[in-house]
This record gives C-alpha cells, structure tokens and sequence, in this order.
C-alpha cells in the first residue's frame, strides 16, 4: 500500500487514544455501573459491610513489598509473630527531622550494632 504523507498521518492519528481515556472498555455485565456487576466480579466488603471495598487485585504497600521483594514487614523478626503497622511516615522532612534526631541520639546504627544502608558513593567523576 502506498500513503499520500496527509492521508498516513491521518490513519495514523485515528489510531492514538483520546487523553484521560481508559484504554481497556468493558461491556454487558462486566461495564463500570451495570446493576449486576457486583454478584460477578469479585471484590470485598468493606468492614461495616456496606457497599464495595477495594477491589481484591489493589494491594495495601506491605503486600506489594512481600509479593516483589519477599520481604515480611509484618513479621516480627524476634519471635516470628505478626506486627501490626500503626503509621507510615511518608513526609520527606518529617523523616529526615527523625533520621537526625536519631543521630544526635547516637541512634544511628542499625539492628546489631550494623551500619544503616546508604546510597552509592557521590564521586562526580567515575560515570561521566
């Protein structure tokens, strides 16, 4: 097939998606307000047991860190038993306000007396 260039770019934008559209569309039973969409699709109550939870597939962050890097936060590392995670401190200087009061502790080892991680070394000229 050979293309006039205005009649290629045209087919060709035909084929890009609308912004802010969803690319996968579901129909019949399986759309977004079908009535009977609850009784198939699978998903969880919430905990007075009204109305839909997240559906199963979404994943609190300790799940997804046990599922790609099998790592148990919730696992206590003395006894074995489950820990309940109370907070998460996701405010960058609200962690290093802790992260330094720690170190004026002297708190800023690791468990056992080992060195907290860090990143890789800043020396500007060994990649450039």
């Amino acid at each position: 097939m050979v293309f006039e260039p205005l009649d290629f770019l045209s087919r060709l934008a035909a084929l890009v998606p609308a912004p802010r559209v969803n690319l996968t569309r579901f129909h019949g039973v399986f759309a977004p307000h079908h009535r009977w969409r609850e009784r198939i699709v699978p998903g969880r109550r919430d905990a007075a047991g009204e109305g839909r939870a997240a559906p199963v597939g979404q994943m609190h962050w300790a799940q997804r860190l046990e599922r790609v890097f099998a790592i148990d936060i919730e696992k206590c590392e003395r006894c074995g038993g489950r820990v309940r995670i109370i907070a998460s401190i996701e405010d960058p200087p609200v962690i290093q306000r802790i992260l330094s009061h720690l170190a004026h502790l002297g708190l800023g080892e690791g468990v056992a007396g080992q060195a907290l991680p860090r990143g890789p070394p800043q020396n500007p000229g060994l990649f450039d």
